[in-house]
């Protein structure tokens, strides 16, 4: 099979998306850990999307991809505000004060609020084999972070902590209204629209909590503005597009999932790039983790309720340019 016949390949297209999620944005803590040092926490993500966003809308629109409508703004915007600010926001904020293992844990809960919020929503309820592999994901975290890792070098800060919940609720709630919001034609320029609304949201709140006023340009460290180049172009344009994709390719639950593989990523990464421990704990919790995700994408990808295939295809969004803005995502 040719190259261009793998990058339009349905099956290659779901793998490459569920990878960039899965080892990308397992790098992203270690990365918005290192910019945070030298740039606060809101606006360091504000410039995150509305770079990855300005960018990604400019070459789509150059490409002639449709002019969006006011219709479809508003649900970029209130997207962009679930799972940008509300969402990544805090989690930046929150590890100004709260150990990464307990971020990585807090966040590791939202697959759990993916199905109790589907759930009550009456839209996609869990079958046992979710419900067992969910619970298996979050005891293969809970697992892999013991106690002693959770409570760092000293208490941890309680809002801190709050913080990480609501982010994760918040992502959550975002990530499932995605799947129903009219949005534009194509996903790309529907996933850029997000990150531009999310953007200047993020920058609005860091202005209102006053990141303005100690933010020296000159001060920013090479590290962090290296961090930030990541995020843009691996974290923002390559696995939060892919993310998107994968909310309206396959279910919730499945495209929640990198929840429970980016805690192992980045231990992987710390251990390789900052010297952190490996025990064994840790290789038989990652082997847990990896079990609960493989029982839940291993469901069957039809929507029995409703008695269709949720697997459409769409154009790939972490292949290539031309595959990029390829619309065929069909609008909601």
């Amino acid at each position: 099979m040719r190259l261009r016949d793998y990058l339009r390949n349905e099956r290659f297209r779901l793998l490459a998306a569920f990878a960039a999620v899965y080892v990308v944005w397992g790098s992203t803590y270690l990365a918005i850990r290192f910019a945070i040092e030298s740039i606060p926490p809101f606006l360091m993500m504000g410039a995150r999307f509305l770079l990855a966003g300005g960018i990604l809308y400019v070459w789509l629109r150059a490409r002639g991809v449709e002019r969006p409508s006011l219709r479809h703004w508003k649900s970029a915007t209130a997207i962009g505000a679930l799972m940008l600010l509300g969402g990544m926001g805090l989690v930046a904020w929150s590890q100004q004060t709260v150990p990464s293992g307990l971020a990585a844990l807090l966040v590791a809960t939202v697959p759990l609020w993916i199905a109790v919020l589907s759930w009550f929503s009456g839209d996609d309820r869990p079958s046992t084999s979710s419900i067992t592999g969910l619970l298996l994901g979050f005891a293969g975290i809970l697992l892999l972070i013991g106690p002693e890792q959770l409570a760092g070098s000293g208490r941890v800060n309680p809002i801190g902590a709050l913080a990480l919940t609501v982010a994760s609720i918040s992502w959550a709630i975002g990530s499932l209204y995605s799947r129903r919001a009219a949005q534009h034609a194509s996903q790309s320029l529907a996933t850029a629209m997000s990150m531009l609304a999310g953007g200047v949201l993020l920058v609005g709140a860091g202005a209102a909590l006053g990141e303005f006023e100690g933010l020296s340009v000159l001060a920013i460290s090479v590290k962090s503005l290296l961090s930030l180049a990541y995020l843009v172009v691996f974290g923002s344009l390559v696995a939060f597009s892919a993310y998107i994709w994968l909310m309206k390719a396959t279910t919730p639950a499945r495209a929640a999932t990198y929840a429970y593989v980016n805690p192992v990523i980045a231990l992987v990464l710390g251990w390789a790039l900052v010297g952190e421990a490996l025990t064994t704990r840790t290789v038989i919790a990652a082997l847990v983790i990896v079990a609960a995700v493989s029982s839940i994408v291993s469901r069957k990808r039809v929507d029995e309720k409703r008695g269709k295939v949720l697997n459409r295809p769409v154009e790939s969004i972490c292949s290539t340019p031309r595959a990029l803005a390829r619309a065929t995502a069909p609008s909601r």
